[in-house]
């Protein structure tokens, strides 16, 4: 069963490393012709282009590494089925149950290996590619809105509610445009303060510079009422706001790990603000290297047809559109799970199990009748 093991991983890794390398190699022409427009602007070069597609390439792999499983491993088990290789193996001893044990223990190889390059070497990467452009961008743009945060706090007075809106950030990773509004327990503002430029420190200190600051008094008469303003050249506003939290609410959501979604979720349900897309997005990260399990489960029945049902190109071909397939209702399920509001791990885990049932029961039907 050595042998047999050997054979099989050998062909399939080499297979898959193939569909992969030239997955990747499409991909990284892509992005780079992308960044071909901004070459020349503001110091960008054609080196800094090249370095930051390459730095995209973790993240295509981790997106695209389950569907070049499918489409490696049938390719391998469709030659070797059609070079009746499969069918000796099969004359000497290798029944279906033990070929799916054989194929799962390599799918949980292939599930680890995305695991690691998606929750540890693409989010360090993506979030470098998007600090170099936003090197030579001027900073990082946050949208017309720019991003919005919230944060509580109890206080001697009694519980106090803040809104942070941060417009932009600098390349050197400052945040710029920075407006803090603070709320008593009815929903009254007490406070608005404005700064020019502030930076977070390791103990979630927000230092804040050139500040306006803003106080509504609420205890005075209506006739006697008057907004107190303040010109302060620095000040420190202590928060719960840390860096990482920070990062999360302004950087893309590819640059997080599994880890960092569950404490942003985490964050945003003590403060009571929407964590659904959150949720989802940490559910399919966790859930998202099992889809290697999928489909090797999914290339396996290719090995039981029949040599003369369709050449190995059109078992390729037939690949490729199920694992397109399995992309597409996966970012459906994904969207619709936000729009309807449905359980996380659920939309998550949907497409997986449903594949999952559909590969298992053509193999099965493949075993039994033909």
């Amino acid at each position: 069963m050595k042998t047999v093991r050997r054979l099989l991983y050998r062909d399939i890794i080499g297979s898959v490393a193939f569909v992969a390398v030239a997955f990747l190699s499409l991909f990284f022409f892509i992005d780079f012709v992308d960044e071909l427009e901004s070459i020349g602007k503001q110091g960008y070069t054609a080196l800094h282009a090249a370095i930051s597609s390459l730095m995209e390439v973790p993240g295509h792999f981790y997106e695209l590494f389950p569907i070049a499983v499918l489409i490696g491993t049938i390719f391998s088990l469709a030659r070797l089925a059609q070079s009746s290789e499969y069918t000796i193996l099969r004359t000497g001893g290798l029944g279906p149950g033990r070929a799916l044990e054989l194929l799962t223990l390599l799918g949980l190889a292939f599930a680890v290996c995305t695991f690691v390059v998606g929750d540890y070497l693409a989010p360090a990467s993506a979030r470098e590619a998007v600090l170099l452009r936003a090197h030579f961008k001027g900073g990082l743009s946050l949208g017309r809105t720019g991003a919005w945060m919230k944060d509580s706090r109890h206080t001697p007075q009694g519980e106090r509610s803040y809104k942070v809106n941060v417009s932009r950030t600098t390349p050197e990773g400052d945040l710029e445009g920075v407006r803090i509004f603070e709320f008593d327990a009815d929903g009254r503002m007490l406070t608005r303060l404005e700064a020019r430029q502030g930076r977070v420190e390791k103990n979630a200190t927000w230092v804040l510079n050139d500040v306006t600051l803003t106080h509504w008094p609420l205890d005075a008469q209506p006739d006697n009422a008057r907004v107190v303003e303040q010109r302060l050249a620095r000040y420190d506003w202590p928060s719960s706001l840390n860096a990482s939290l920070v990062a999360a609410s302004l950087l893309p959501e590819n640059t997080m790990s599994t880890a960092a979604l569950w404490r942003y979720t985490s964050h945003l349900n003590s403060q009571e603000q929407s964590s659904q897309r959150y949720a989802i997005q940490f559910w399919k990260k966790a859930l998202y290297p099992f889809a290697c399990l999928v489909m090797v489960a999914l290339a396996l029945p290719f090995a039981y047809l029949h040599a003369r049902g369709g050449g190995v190109s059109l078992k390729v071909f037939g690949g490729i559109l199920l694992g397109i397939s399995f992309v597409l209702l996966n970012n459906v399920a994904g969207h619709l799970g936000l729009l309807r509001g449905w359980t996380p791990w659920a939309v998550a885990a949907a497409p997986s199990l449903l594949y999952l049932l559909l590969s298992l029961g053509a193999f099965a039907w493949l075993v039994r009748y033909r």
